[in-house]
């Protein structure tokens, strides 16, 4: 199926996470899956691109061969950020590796999560009203470090950081991020998930209202509404909601993603739009729901 009429603007591309394939936390999930069935199923569904995952060579050479026999880039790959507890220094020292190989790739983004002050033990598993809160008067400190690390990584690797909002780590809620985000240079970028926008409790519109000119990355990911729903009502860890399926890929659940059509068409945005499901592969059959989600963001961006 390669060779796909596409209605992206100019300078915009449509990759996939291989999340649809295999959990990068959850390692049953997808466990039986080679990476070459993912590989092929991206391309032949008329994929551009791909992000890292788990079963990925970290190894340019062999990552870049890999790739290439699928006419498939590398859009960009997750960094487990501590700088919420540690220096800026530390961190450099830590994302070297990483960040070598997404230059060695090509690559122009880094998606950063941060993992530091989160709850204790195994943070995922614990119910999300225990998640820890960054304190207001720690925010200020952040950012700056935030800033500094985003300059650093341009300056040293050419690459853009892409912070990711995320549930159950520190930036979750639209006030959160916007806490951040008021006080971060120009140098740290955002990228908009939408799926985690509407399980963080926002429309992630607002984050476009007042944060667009931020936005350097974007991840398309739908919600199943009574699958989140059931995970807050319950207190459900989110492990388990991943389990349940509140997570799907664009098409399948609630979220209209003709506002995003917009702002990409309207802003100029230029980069990548990422197709990303969190869910089960035994459940949701991959091939079949990123064959759909491609489909649905063409459609959105006809209409």
């Amino acid at each position: 199926m390669t060779g796909h009429i596409t209605a992206l603007p100019v300078g915009v591309r449509l990759a996939v996470s291989p999340l649809s394939w295999a959990n990068d936390v959850l390692e049953d999930l997808g466990a039986d899956i080679s990476l070459e069935t993912c590989l092929r199923d991206a391309a032949e569904s008329g994929y551009e691109g791909i992000e890292l995952g788990r079963k990925f060579p970290r190894e340019a050479g062999a990552l870049r061969s890999l790739l290439d026999s699928h006419r498939l880039a590398l859009a960009s790959g997750w960094h487990s950020g501590e700088l919420a507890e540690r220096s800026v220094e530390d961190e450099m020292k830590a994302v070297a590796g990483h960040a070598a190989l997404l230059r060695a790739m090509d690559c122009k983004m880094m998606v950063y999560g941060e993992v530091a002050m989160m709850t204790p033990g195994s943070p995922l598993d614990a119910p999300m009203s225990q998640r820890l809160r960054m304190p207001a008067a720690e925010v200020a400190g952040y950012a700056g470090r935030l800033t500094d690390f985003a300059g650093r990584l341009a300056a040293e690797y050419g690459l853009t950081l892409a912070y990711h909002h995320h549930l159950m780590m520190v930036a979750e809620t639209f006030d959160e991020i916007s806490a951040i985000f008021d006080k971060t240079g120009s140098a740290a970028g955002l990228l908009l998930d939408t799926g985690h926008a509407i399980a963080g409790g926002f429309d992630y519109t607002r984050l476009i209202d007042r944060f667009g000119d931020r936005v350097v990355h974007i991840h398309l990911k739908d919600i199943r509404g009574p699958v989140i729903d059931e995970v807050r009502a319950g207190d459900m860890s989110f492990n388990a909601g991943v389990r349940r399926g509140m997570f799907t890929v664009p098409g399948d659940g609630i979220i209209d993603f003709k506002p995003l059509a917009r702002f990409v068409r309207d802003s100029g945005y230029r980069g990548w739009l990422v197709v990303e499901a969190e869910q089960d592969p035994a459940v949701a059959e991959p091939r079949p729901a990123v064959e759909r989600a491609f489909k649905h963001v063409q459609a959105n961006f006809r209409s």
